[in-house]
């Protein structure tokens, strides 16, 4: 199976030897960043994080993030037309879930060529709800099961960029499409989620989207609007250092606001080529590191027999337990550094990001990088911050971590989450349980602090023991 271990030597035990002393240790403080040293487990607590399903009926379940608040001073909380979509029950409700899905639930294409694909808002208070299949088929912001799920954006017309910009060049683009990742500028901006429209080796799209679920209306490039795609959006009349979405975008995370002095916030974007790009949203996009920076995702897929290029473009249809593959970004702000998920790799890649370029138009600039490995990691499909930096007025996002907290490690190859320092060191690990039996076929796809860090919300693919549903949902766990 790609992306799996075969029975290596780690200090004298092997993998699944040590995978078993994680499970056990509960609570230990485990020192693993080194794949060689010896395990050290002290602690006995409960191995396991028992989990409260939210929501079924989601195909392809990806990205998750609480909304949470959005500071005074931003846009979505100064602008009473935009702020109205905050307000308890509506669909930016700061308690509220966004969740990515492969399906459109009813709604038509905009593009036929693209792959369907949403984002839902949900109550996070629900109690295993089942999405209804076709509930959107409006087209619109459509609400179901008494509120408790909301459209938010979805590849259909009315979320098209050409609705506030017909002549940005990526006018035909819709807000979302096949979604894999979701970040949220709580600071001084909007929602902004990453795609893979075309599968993982056709070009990607990147956009910033308004609580209405249309991309950026009062955009301030008309070119872009509020849709980055392929290699249509770079920045003119030359980037700074060169870069495109040529692949599909599998992880994002703000960088906070651009070295440039214009205060415009800039985003990163991991391709599945494994570049990494920029996204300034008046200058529009550069490269930030050249392909192979992160291990690419490009033709591999969960399962070593798959054409990793089959996806259904049909919602329920095809390989539901099997996804796209995705990655995990998150960054820490003080000093600027990113943590991206490899998950074929079993290991993290740490970039620390500085500034540099020419006067007026710096931007960032990757310098040092290391790598994570644990044999705590098996297939790591997301990171989340264990406290999410919520009161930084340049920096608070769902993917930004506090200076100094821990992480989370999300992993799919067997449903089991990982906490660990910066530094990579594994405090603890839990295996996550449904109603207090395992998952069975199911896969974790994604993960969520909650903005207290109380809690975690995970995404599963695929049917959980007992369940006649098999597209995927929404669990409510713990934090620890």
């Amino acid at each position: 199976m790609a992306g799996r271990h075969t029975e290596e030597d780690f200090g004298g035990i092997t993998r699944r030897q040590a995978i078993g002393v994680l499970a056990s240790a509960g609570g230990a403080a485990l020192v693993l960043n080194n794949p060689g040293s010896a395990l050290a487990a002290v602690g006995d607590r409960d191995p396991f994080l028992d989990g409260r399903v939210v929501a079924r009926g989601i195909p392809g379940a990806s990205a998750i993030s609480q909304v949470g608040v959005f500071l005074a001073g931003s846009p979505i909380h100064d602008n009473p037309v935009l702020a109205e979509l905050t307000m308890p029950g509506r669909v930016l409700d700061p308690a509220r879930l966004l969740v990515g899905s492969r399906s459109n639930f009813g709604a038509p294409k905009a593009r036929e060529d693209q792959f369907e694909g949403s984002f839902l808002s949900i109550d996070p208070s629900a109690a295993d709800v089942e999405v209804p299949a076709r509930f959107a088929s409006a087209g619109d912001q459509a609400s179901t099961l008494d509120g408790a799920v909301q459209m938010y954006s979805v590849q259909s017309p009315n979320f098209l960029n050409g609705i506030y910009h017909p002549t940005a060049v990526t006018a035909d683009q819709a807000a979302v499409a096949n979604p894999l990742g979701m970040s949220i500028n709580n600071s001084f901006g909007r929602p902004w989620p990453a795609n893979a429209p075309f599968g993982l080796a056709g070009p990607g799209s990147s956009s910033i989207v308004d609580p209405d679920g249309r991309p950026l209306k009062a955009a301030p490039s008309e070119r872009i609007g509020g849709v980055y795609f392929d290699d249509l959006t770079g920045r003119v009349p030359t980037q700074v250092i060169p870069g495109s979405l040529q692949t599909a975008a599998v992880g994002t995370a703000l960088l906070g606001r651009s070295p440039d002095g214009t205060g415009r916030a800039v985003f990163c974007v991991v391709a599945a080529d494994g570049s990494i790009v920029q996204e300034h949203t008046e200058k529009a996009l550069d490269g930030l590191a050249p392909v192979g920076t992160v291990q690419p995702l490009v033709g591999r897929s969960w399962h070593s027999g798959d054409d990793a290029r089959e996806h259904d473009q049909h919602g329920r249809g095809g390989k539901e337990r099997d996804p796209l593959p995705r990655l995990g970004v998150i960054a820490n702000h003080t000093p600027l550094t990113l943590y991206v998920s490899q998950p074929f790799d079993d290991s993290i890649k740490v970039i620390d990001v500085g500034t540099g370029g020419p006067a007026g138009n710096e931007v960032f600039i990757p310098s040092a990088t290391r790598v994570l490995r644990s044999p705590a990691f098996d297939q790591p499909v997301d990171l989340a911050p264990v406290s999410i930096e919520t009161a930084n007025p340049n920096q608070s996002s769902n993917t930004t971590m506090k200076p100094g907290t821990d992480f989370y490690v999300c992993n799919r190859g067997n449903d089991t989450i990982v906490r660990m320092t910066q530094s990579g060191q594994v405090v603890a690990v839990r295996t996550v349980r449904a109603g207090g039996r395992s998952l069975g076929s199911a896969r974790l796809n994604g993960i969520s602090t909650a903005s207290d860090g109380s809690r975690l919300w995970v995404t599963f693919v695929g049917k959980l023991p007992g369940s006649d549903e098999p597209f995927g949902g929404v669990l409510e766990l713990p934090a620890f």
